[in-house]
């Protein structure tokens, strides 16, 4: 006669996130992106301009290391692609997809180039600059605050960076 085992509990349900659940598709395409950054010896960000109609317009990952460009971080990038194929600097209603919270500098960029959302997963508690260290993007003295929507796919896009810094120690 075999014991009983006991039934293990059932996993507590997903709750429904409509806020930041719209956004996984885009921020899994920003993942893969990241993932081009390591062959270079450049961190793991990735990053997509997404236009009004949803359409990815703009691409980019890290290549700070790639090119010798301090200026190479992936918002940058996707940022200066989108610019250019939609043949001006201002991005209305365009959506920045981000692997990890920007940076001052990026958030700047951000700001100016007037685009409507910004979209992060994992939080950079060392260096953010869209809600944990500092808000560059919704300080009220600014003619432009984009939306912030923090947090989709925190757990993925943080484990990406995670796993490269764990192959640099």
């Amino acid at each position: 006669m075999q014991s009983a085992r006991p039934i293990p509990p059932l996993p507590a349900p997903v709750r429904p996130d409509p806020v930041r659940d719209r956004w996984a598709a885009p921020m899994r395409l920003a993942i893969a992106e990241a993932a081009l950054a390591p062959a270079t010896g450049d961190v793991p960000v990735g990053a997509l301009v997404l236009g009004p109609d949803g359409e990815i317009i703009g691409r980019g990952h890290n290549e700070r290391e790639a090119v010798g460009d301090p200026t190479g971080h992936a918002e940058v990038v996707a940022v200066r692609e989108a610019a250019r194929r939609v043949g001006e600097w201002r991005l209305s209603g365009c959506t920045l997809v981000v692997t990890l919270e920007p940076c001052t500098m990026c958030a700047g960029a951000i700001v100016l180039s007037r685009i409507d959302r910004v979209v992060y997963g994992a939080l950079d508690e060392k260096a953010g600059a869209a809600g944990s260290l500092f808000d560059v993007m919704r300080d009220r003295r600014l003619n432009h605050r984009p939306e912030v929507i923090p947090g989709v796919l925190a757990d993925e896009c943080g484990e990406q960076l995670r796993a490269f810094f764990d192959t640099q120690r």
